[in-house]
C-alpha cells in the first residue's frame, strides 16, 4: 500500500508540540500516513489561503479565523477542535511608545499580520469591548510577529507606523521581558482557540486518513499535557520561554482529547460575534461548518 500523503499547516508555536511529537515517534509513518508539516509564522489568515490555494489539506488554526473563512465562502470545514481552552491575547505596544493603558490605544493604528487573521479580528473584539467606533480602527498590515516588531519600534525621529499589536501572551512574552514590546492588557478568546479544518476537496477524497490523524494526535495532546515538567522543559527549549511561563501556560492549556462531536453552541457563537463585529454578514449554521467525520 502507498503511504497517504497530507499536508498540515500550523503556527510555530507551543500549542502544536503534540504534533513534532508524534512525526520525531514516526506515528504517522507506522500508520501509512505521509504526513508532512508547514510553518505559518504568518498565522491564520495565511493559513486559511493556503488552504483555499490548495497548497495544504489540513489547517491547526484560530476557530474564529476559520469560520470568517467559511462564512466569506472559503471551501473547508472544521473537524475537531484541538485546544479547548481560550487563547489568552497580550495586548501590546513598543516599549518607546507613550501607551500605557489599553484606552491609550484609542484612534490608534494596529499592527496584523493580515485582514481576517486572529490579531485582526481580535483587534475589533477589543474595540467593542472598549466601546470604540470599530469603523474607525486603522491596520498596518505586517504579515507576522517580526513585522509587528519592527512596526512597533520607534527608529530615531520617525514615528512608529503601528501602535498596537495583539498576539500570543506566551510567546511574545520574552519580548516584554527583553524591554522591546510593553504588555498593556490581555484579552480572552471567548470560545476555544484552536480547530482542526480541512479542505472540503480533501474531506471528499479521503476523511480515513484525517479519522487517522486525530486519532493519533489525540493521545500525544492528553500525554504531552499529563507530562508536567518534562514538557514544559521541551516548550521552553523549543520555543525560547523563561521555565516559569513554559510552566504557567502549559497549567492553562486543555487540548480536546475526546473523540470530536459538533459544538453547535460554539460555533453559533463565533459566527453571531463575528456578524455582531460586522466581520460577517450572515452566520454561518453549523452543519456549513463543521463536517462530522
Amino acid at each position: 500500500r502507498m503511504a497517504k500523503t497530507i499536508r498540515v499547516g500550523g503556527v510555530p508555536e507551543h500549542f502544536n508540540s503534540p504534533w513534532h511529537i508524534a512525526k520525531s515517534r514516526a506515528l504517522f509513518e507506522k500508520a501509512e500516513i505521509d504526513f508532512r508539516w508547514q510553518d505559518f509564522p504568518g498565522g491564520t489568515g495565511m493559513m486559511t489561503k493556503a488552504l483555499n490555494d490548495g497548497e495544504i489539506d489540513v489547517a491547526v488554526l484560530l476557530t474564529e479565523g476559520i469560520v470568517k473563512d467559511i462564512a466569506c465562502g472559503g471551501k473547508n470545514k472544521i473537524v475537531a477542535v484541538y485546544v479547548q481552552s481560550p487563547l489568552c491575547w497580550a495586548v501590546l505596544t513598543g516599549a518607546g511608545q507613550n501607551i500605557m493603558s489599553v484606552s491609550d490605544l484609542k484612534d490608534k493604528t494596529w499592527a496584523i499580520s493580515r485582514m481576517g487573521s486572529g490579531s485582526h479580528l481580535m483587534a475589533v473584539l477589543l474595540a467593542e469591548q472598549q466601546g470604540w467606533d470599530q469603523s474607525a480602527l486603522r491596520y498596518e498590515i505586517v504579515s507576522n510577529l517580526d513585522g509587528a516588531r519592527d512596526a512597533l519600534r520607534a527608529v530615531s525621529g520617525t514615528e512608529p507606523r503601528a501602535n498596537g499589536f495583539l498576539w500570543e501572551k506566551f510567546m511574545t512574552k520574552p519580548l516584554v521581558d527583553a524591554g522591546e514590546f510593553r504588555r498593556v492588557g490581555e484579552i480572552p478568546t471567548p470560545w476555544p482557540c484552536f480547530v482542526v479544518a480541512v479542505s472540503d476537496a480533501y474531506l471528499a477524497q479521503d476523511a480515513d486518513t484525517v479519522r487517522a490523524l486525530l486519532d493519533i494526535i489525540r493521545p500525544i495532546c492528553a500525554e504531552f499535557k499529563a507530562g508536567g515538567e518534562e514538557s514544559a522543559e521541551h516548550v521552553a527549549s523549543v520555543y525560547g520561554l523563561a521555565p516559569e511561563d513554559a510552566r504557567a501556560w502549559l497549567a492553562g492549556v486543555e487540548w480536546a482529547c475526546d473523540p470530536p462531536t459538533r459544538p453547535d453552541a460554539m460555533l453559533r457563537q463565533v459566527a453571531e460575534t463575528l456578524r455582531g463585529l460586522g466581520v460577517i454578514d450572515a452566520p454561518p449554521p453549523p452543519d456549513a461548518v463543521w463536517h462530522q467525520l
